[in-house]
């Protein structure tokens, strides 16, 4: 399907509109299920209104908006507005309550049902209302006073170092994590002085208590930020951080988890908009925040803390710190870290493994410490704060390199490569400091295995930056061969292979522009799969292998002979199922490359030969990455088991898992997908499960891929059977995404189709779809010149139409909805002709009162009605005839006008034919 092309549609001249006309427009709205439109109608309204009685009930109606929106602070803070100006409106009273009621305040909520009850006697709704509501408080109240010495009970056996059985301590530990998951649960163990006997859990130093600790602290914490204020004053900072650089490694895991809990609902407190005396608050949850961070940047060089807790408050960091999105305007946060925390985390960073002093780090520490860099300096906003960033990077190489010998020498580089494979900017900056580059080029001849290793690591990274790449291709390719020749250690010349292929591969996919002399490529790739392949070399070696492949498989060539050495194939997939989480992004690039996924476009003919006329260079396509080598690479790559390669690496919470990786996991999963009969054993092998995480996070580009072959997998394969139970559900959002007008019209027309396939479903299912707003963009499409678009999108109406929301739509006033459908049901186009008829079929059957409007929505509607039922298909006449069964049972006068036509003799000749039971 061609991308469609955007038009500007003329709009009509201004025109004054009164208060009342918009309250009007609103209510229609509402009426109509389109909550967001009522409300900024009813704001606009407001604006223009200055009585008091009118303003009122302007209020009243966007607490009835808000309700529906589910926000329910504002409707609250609206229905009270209407109740100031007139204390006894009931419709403001019993709105309030409901919104009361689902913030959880139960007795207030009482207060206003008992008003309307008092104001009303003889309304039933108010009753069972309040009724319901005394019930609900009843079982909480119960709930509570039994929960009180459940508490007590548990921290007994958990203290009583008496206590044997290990099984009753498990169950009391286990109850007190379920307990703190529930609001009132984790409100009785933080009342009943909870957090100083956690905290004594906590002391006891053994692992499977402290867990049971952390993890009802996760309870306590999650969503309360007083709560977190108070928990974090009693415990201390200094105390959590040092829990999270224990050695007992789940135990450090699930440190991080709390403290990420509590980072969550800190920062939540700073997001709101707060007025008068929570202002306090607001800074003390500053202070907090920079406080927690603060440990943690001490415990990135603190010399008793484990690897992997070095790791989880890296971790941390990375995902606390920056802003979320550049919508966010305040990046303080992350100037703070800069100033006082990038030393620390450069001393992790130029860290060389096995010198005496050095810190303890784990294979992921570097790439870690890489990609927090990296966040920290895209945070950045001005030219001033990125010169500072540098500043310091570059205070911090000098103060290593000036005067401190080869081990002073060695960190220096080490911090050049880290930076390179960060915040590249940074990286290009050090690496032109006066004696860097030299040193890299000398230490690459050493006979020194580890000082080698920085070294030769060192120069790929600058190979990899195009600003150096030319500087090495003159100063370090010859260099780089003697290295591969001659070292005896393949750790050494497998770092060397690589550097040679990234400087190999400068050509990408252009099959015109090699670097290498006719073959040199093939006899790296054969001895990167080689190493690859061989299991006595360690693989944070073997890691290297795959580096190197990333970068050759731009060769159609490589790419058929990888696909063909099944022993390489499982090799890397099994390295990308490993603890080493620094192959991921080697991993997925390689797979890009073999199923072509990568971006690429065809050039304009015209643009060609005015390229051949001014002698400019033409890229060209290598004959094996045609259309056919590429589907059958395709299934041999699923055939190795690439699937649950991926779904794997989708499961990393590593940070190698970065927003870029996860674009080119979703790139690959879209090509294994493009055809139907594969997309049933990417399911059975969790693919289906792996893109959903993908379709909701990371880059624009990658979600769209995610959510494109989630939408291609719901088209052909039974939904309910490629993602049961609750999965489904989370399904419809990305396919939702898909009809956004910035997308193409093919990922337009995939995400109908499946939104349709849903909607057959189920009634929550057709739920889901009106609660992401769906609707209004379906109802769009079906005004699409496209005939396929425009069809797929009348057919997703035809099943959401099975819902009562979009059947009251029909009816609203103003709407063309109906008109549309019974047009559609007169077209040319018979498939459109089925969908409308069968939508028309549908909603007088579930609606009647649509019947009586058909008449009057176009004076067409008989003769279309005829035509389906003399049409040469069963399927419309079928069509046909349901929706004039259901319009003469709905109304005398339809009725009448239906046997006043030609109608009676159509019947009676159909009715005849045995052909057509």
């Amino acid at each position: 399907l061609p991308v469609r092309a955007q038009g500007r549609v003329p709009t009509g001249a201004h025109r004054q509109v009164t208060a009342e006309q918009l309250r009007a427009r609103g209510n229609a709205l509402f009426q109509a299920g389109d909550h967001g439109a009522a409300l900024a109608a009813y704001t606009e309204a407001l604006s223009l209104s200055d009585a008091a009685s009118e303003r009122a009930v302007l209020h009243r109606n966007r607490a009835a908006c808000y309700l529906k929106l589910e926000d329910y602070t504002k409707a609250e803070a609206d229905a009270t507005k209407a109740i100031e100006a007139d204390g006894r409106d009931v419709k403001a009273l019993f709105r309030r309550s409901q919104a009361l009621q689902q913030l959880g305040r139960l007795d207030q909520a009482v207060s206003d049902l008992q008003r309307c009850v008092s104001l009303e006697p003889r309304n039933k709704a108010f009753q069972e209302a309040l009724r319901a509501l005394g019930s609900s408080m009843h079982e909480k109240m119960k709930a509570m006073s039994c929960t009180d010495s459940k508490v007590e009970q548990m921290f007994q056996i958990l203290l009583d170092l008496d206590e044997k059985d290990a099984d009753k301590k498990q169950k009391a530990a286990q109850n007190l994590i379920v307990l703190a998951r529930e609001e009132a649960g984790a409100e009785k163990i933080f009342q009943s002085d909870g957090v100083r006997l956690l905290m004594q859990l906590l002391d006891t130093a053994k692992a499977d208590l402290m867990l049971a600790a952390l993890r009802t602290l996760v309870g306590l914490c999650s969503g309360h930020r007083s709560r977190t204020t108070a928990i974090l004053a009693e415990l201390g900072a200094p105390h959590l951080a040092a829990v999270l650089g224990v050695e007992h490694e789940q135990v450090s895991l699930a440190a991080c988890n709390l403290l990420h809990v509590m980072f969550d609902s800190l920062k939540e407190g700073l997001q709101k908009d707060f007025r008068g005396k929570e202002d306090a608050v607001v800074l003390d949850s500053s202070r907090d925040l920079k406080l927690l961070i603060k440990h943690l940047l001490e415990l990135l060089v603190l010399e008793g803390a484990s690897a992997h807790g070095r790791d989880n408050a890296l971790n941390l960091l990375i995902k606390v710190v920056p802003r979320k999105s550049p919508k966010e305007t305040n990046n303080s946060l992350s100037l703070w870290v800069i100033d006082q925390g990038l030393k620390k985390i450069l001393e992790v960073g130029s860290t060389v493994c096995g010198s005496l002093g050095s810190l303890r780090v784990t294979e992921n520490s570097r790439m870690s410490t890489s990609v927090l860099l990296s966040k920290l300096y895209e945070d950045l906003k001005c030219d001033a704060e990125r010169e500072n960033f540098h500043r310091l990077c570059e205070d911090y190489v000098r103060s290593w390199f000036e005067g401190h010998e080869l081990p002073g020498k060695l960190r220096a580089i080490q911090t050049v490569s880290c930076l390179l494979q960060g915040p590249s900017d940074a990286g290009n900056r050090v690496l032109e400091l006066e004696g860097i580059m030299d040193s890299v080029l000398s230490l690459c001849a050493s006979v020194s295995e580890a000082h080698q290793l920085v070294a030769v690591e060192a120069l790929i990274h600058a190979a990899d930056k195009a600003k150096r790449a030319s500087f090495i291709t003159a100063n370090g390719v010859n260099l780089l061969k003697e290295i591969y020749k001659h070292s005896e250690r393949d750790s050494i010349r497998i770092r060397a292979l690589v550097g040679l292929c990234k400087l190999g591969s400068a050509g990408g996919t252009d099959f015109s522009m090699k670097q290498f002399a006719e073959g040199s490529t093939m006899k790296l790739a054969k001895q990167c799969r080689k190493w690859l392949c061989n299991e006595a070399i360690d693989a944070g070696t073997r890691r290297w292998a795959v580096e190197g492949l990333a970068y050759l498989t731009f060769d159609a060539d490589v790419k058929e002979e990888f696909v063909e050495d099944k022993a390489a194939m499982q090799a890397m997939f099994n390295l990308a199922k490993s603890e080493d989480r620094s192959v991921l992004y080697a991993v997925a690039s390689t797979l890009v490359n073999c199923t072509n996924s990568y971006d690429h476009e065809e050039p304009d003919p015209q643009m060609l030969e005015l390229a051949k006329y001014a002698k400019q260079h033409i890229p060209e396509q290598h004959p094996k990455d045609k259309p056919e080598f590429v589907k059958r690479r395709v299934r041999k790559l699923l055939t190795a088991g690439v699937v649950s390669a991926l779904a794997c690496m989708v499961k990393s919470e590593n940070p190698a898992l970065t927003n870029s990786c996860r674009e080119l996991i979703s790139r690959v999963f879209l090509a294994l997908v493009e055809e139907a009969e594969d997309r049933g054993g990417v399911v059975a092998q969790g693919g289906g499960k792996a893109l959903i995480p993908l379709s909701l996070e990371g880059t624009e580009v990658g979600q769209t891929k995610a959510a494109q072959a989630l939408a291609k997998i719901t088209i052909t394969s039974n939904p309910e059977m490629a993602f049961p139970g609750e999965r489904i559900y989370e399904v419809v959002r990305p396919l939702v995404s898909l009809l956004h007008l910035q997308r193409t019209g093919l990922e337009n027309f995939e995400g109908l189709m499946a939104l349709t396939n849903l909607a057959g479903i189920s009634e929550r299912l057709r739920q889901k779809i009106l609660k992401e707003r769906a609707v209004p963009m379906i109802e769009g499409y079906m005004f699409e010149e496209h005939e396929l678009i425009r069809l797929a999108a009348t057919e997703c109406m035809c099943n959401m139409a099975m819902s009562k929301e979009v059947q009251e739509m029909f009816l609203a006033e103003g709407s063309d909805r109906l008109k549309l459908m019974v047009l559609y049901s007169g077209e040319e186009d018979e498939k459109l002709r089925r969908a409308a008829s069968g939508t028309l079929a549908m909603l007088t059957a579930l609606h009647p009162p649509i019947c009586k409007r058909i008449p009057q929505v176009t004076v067409h509607w008989l003769e279309i009605l005829q035509a389906l039922l003399l049409s040469p298909s069963a399927e419309l006449q079928h069509r046909g005839a349901v929706v004039v069964m259901n319009m003469m049972a709905a109304a005398q006068e339809v009725a009448e006008q239906l046997i006043a036509s030609e109608m009676l003799e159509i019947l009676s000749v159909l009715a005849k034919d045995k052909d057509k039971p």
